[in-house]
Parts: C-alpha cells; structure tokens; sequence
C-alpha cells in the first residue's frame, strides 16, 4: 500500500494510539483518543473520518473504532519504527527513558522502513559482536562523561578479542 507515504504525522500518532487502545481494549472510543492526544472529542471526530475515508479504520459516530488491515499494517509499522528507536536511544545512546520516548516519537515519522532496518541490524551488531556488547556500551558512557578514550581499556578489549579469534 502507497498510502503510508501520504501520512502526515498526526495521521501517523492517530493510528498508533489506535492501535495502542485496540490491543488494550479491542476497540478505541474517540473519548479515549482525545484524551490520549490532549484534545478535544470535536477535532477527533474530523480526524477519525478522515482515516475511514483513507479506509484506515473502520468508524461510525458514536461508536467504537477499529482498524482495518491496511491501517493496522500502517499502525505496527509505525509502531515498530518508535520502539526501535526508542531502544536505541535508550539502551545504546543512555537517553533518560522518557526523553527516548518523546524524541523517538518525534523522529517515528522520519525515518523510512529501510533505515529503521539498518538501525535494527546495527543494534544486533551491537549486541552480537564480540567487541561490543554490554562492555563497549559501558566504555561509550565513560567516553561520554570524560569525552576521552581509556587506551589500556581499548588495548585490553582488543587483545581479548584477537585470543577469543586464535
């Protein structure tokens, strides 16, 4: 589906929440969306019938909201692209974890499928490699905090890992 190209990111936002509320609760009301988003019920409604005209959701006012497959799809993907880069952030850049939360929010909506990918691939590389893991994201937050490398650390790390290859 094209589609995903044409989502702003208020369309965006809307199907996450749904998304987020269907899981909860099986459906998602406009009340709770409003108050999710911190808005009045009134500028849900226009939204929520322009994502059943996008065929997004299924919708009827004043009943429940669901979503349809494509949006659904749309809402995971979207979904995935905040949760992957709120790991990173978190976990491999030590971003306090509400600011993660706020900032992968925002950047959600930028990043396209193929980037969040290589970022996935490169969290994994991250975790897998002998000379990263755990240790290396240590020595990056000291590398932070004194903004200088520890040599006979880095010196270590490199032997360690030219024994565990002989």
């Amino acid at each position: 589906m094209h589609i995903e190209n044409e989502l702003s990111e208020s369309i965006e936002d809307y199907l996450e929440i749904i998304l987020d509320l269907q899981n909860a609760h099986k459906v998602a009301r406009s009340k709770d969306i409003a108050e999710r988003m911190n808005i009045t019920r009134g500028s849900v409604t226009g939204m929520l019938k322009n994502l059943s005209q996008k065929g997004l959701i299924n919708y009827e006012p004043y009943g429940y909201i669901t979503l349809t497959p494509d949006g659904e799809k749309i809402a995971r993907e979207i979904m995935r692209r905040h949760t992957v880069i709120k790991d990173f952030l978190f976990r491999i850049l030590q971003i306090e974890d509400g600011k993660a939360d706020a900032t992968a929010c925002r950047m959600e909506h930028a990043m396209d499928k193929a980037t969040v990918n290589m970022l996935v691939n490169f969290i994994d590389f991250i975790d897998k490699c002998p000379r990263a893991g755990a240790d290396w994201i240590q020595e990056f937050i000291s590398f932070c905090s004194t903004n200088n490398a520890d040599e006979k650390k880095c010196m270590r790390c490199i032997e360690r890992c030219v024994e565990q290859y002989k």
